[in-house]
């Protein structure tokens, strides 16, 4: 939900002083630190606090708290209009984690103790932004001016804990341009095949989020390096195991995208494996990640049409039309634009494409001159004929052949006269 970010910052400063008047410690964590530091606006805040969720929800009240997290000591304080929300949590240690995602249970505890159980260190510093004040037990500004992800304590216990969080490494080292630790990156080496405990539409967030990200040739490479690759998308890792040139031309198609889609970045990073294997391949791969069709319907898509943009002027107008007209043409040009730059061919027709789309909507797209309507005035029976009657009026209209209905009526007549009703 949208909000005024100067009014979710205020509301954050307010929600820890009136904890503290309270008589309780509270402090801006996570996330929002990490991104202040980088010279970043939060897209939110939330505070942790030694007030425990009984206590939370006494101090903000009922009707502005939503309990949904208690159990993990987290509760929502709904702010003022325009203002968002703010997870408040109680200061917190683990204890186990079964299902390598989510903590069994939780204790309450200190600030310190707190800080200790979080991903990386970047995530583990703590702000006061009453006394203008950070609290940092695990090194996490230091790293940041190193420009390093380092998981907090032994980085072998943190990835058993949440597999997930191998991913996360991977992708704010992508995005913040920031090195790996060695030590967390063996043992995102060790552990990489354990990602397969954690569900596909957490791993599809995650590359989500690495993909559209303009370094997102960068979080590709990671994951290779990493061994994630071959366990979240093994029919790419196949492939790029000794063909250097499929692996080049991935990451030049990744890195000449002008702010992808997810199905773009999807498209790019599938080419290769619709190129060698089929869209078969594909299709299981994008199955895997349980992904919205609006995603995976949209690449493959992208994947069948890209060819023929970059030999558009070779085409039939007609047929250039209907994809010229397409909701997802901007997509598919992106793309498109994107692999001719990479193979060297093709920019001429995307040029065309462009060009043909500054047209008024009259010329790229005029009205049909004729409607199944109007087919079944003429007495012909609703089948298969219906779709190539349609087609052949609509490319003999925009070849500029004819231009009226009695002009589509007469070629139906002369084309298609044995399906016409006889008077």
């Amino acid at each position: 939900m949208p909000f005024d970010s100067a009014l979710s910052r205020q509301f954050a400063i307010d929600v820890v002083a009136k904890l503290r008047a309270a008589g309780h410690q509270a402090l801006w964590a996570g996330g929002c630190v990490r991104d202040q530091l980088l010279g970043k606006t939060p897209k939110d805040y939330d505070v942790a606090t030694d007030a425990e969720p009984e206590r939370i929800r006494e101090i903000f009240g009922r009707k502005r708290t939503l309990a949904i997290g208690a159990a993990f000591g987290v509760i929502t304080v709904l702010g003022p209009k325009d203002a968002g929300q703010i997870e408040v949590a109680t200061f917190r240690r683990d204890l186990g984690y079964s299902d390598g995602r989510r903590p069994d249970a939780v204790a309450f505890t200190s600030a310190e103790e707190d800080a200790k159980r979080r991903d990386f260190t970047i995530n583990g510093i703590f702000f006061d932004p009453v006394a203008n004040q950070f609290h940092d037990y695990v090194g996490g500004q230091e790293d940041l001016q190193l420009r390093i992800i380092r998981a907090i304590g032994n980085p072998h216990e943190r990835f058993a804990e949440d597999k997930l969080r191998m991913l996360r490494a991977v992708r704010f080292a992508a995005t913040f341009d920031f090195a790996l630790d060695p030590g967390t990156l063996a043992a995102v080496q060790k552990h990489a095949p354990d990602i397969q405990a954690v569900s596909a539409e957490r791993i599809a967030a995650e590359m989500r989020r690495m993909l559209v990200h303009e370094n997102r040739a960068a979080a590709l490479v990671l994951l290779r390096e990493s061994g994630l690759l071959a366990e979240i998308l093994p029919e790419l890792a196949g492939l790029v195991v000794n063909a250097s040139a499929v692996w080049d031309r991935t990451l030049s198609i990744l890195r000449q995208l002008k702010k992808p889609t997810f199905a773009v970045a999807l498209a790019a990073l599938l080419r290769e494996v619709s190129l060698h294997s089929d869209l078969a391949a594909v299709r299981a791969a994008l199955a895997r990640w349980k992904l919205p069709n609006e995603d995976s319907g949209g690449a493959l898509m992208l994947l069948r049409d890209e060819p023929f943009i970059r030999s558009a002027e070779t085409h039939p107008w007609p047929h250039v039309q209907r994809l010229l007209i397409s909701p997802r043409v901007e997509e598919l040009l992106n793309y498109s634009e994107a692999v001719a730059i990479t193979l060297g061919k093709g920019l001429e027709s995307i040029a065309f494409c462009r060009q043909k789309l500054a047209l008024p909507v009259a010329a790229l797209n005029p009205p049909p001159l004729i409607t199944g309507e109007d087919l079944k005035r003429l007495g012909i029976a609703l089948g298969p004929a219906y779709k190539d009657i349609l087609e052949s009026v609509r490319d003999e209209q925009l070849e500029g052949r004819i231009g009226s209905l009695d002009e589509a009526i007469k070629l139906i007549h002369s084309r298609f006269g044995e399906h016409v009703r006889r008077k």
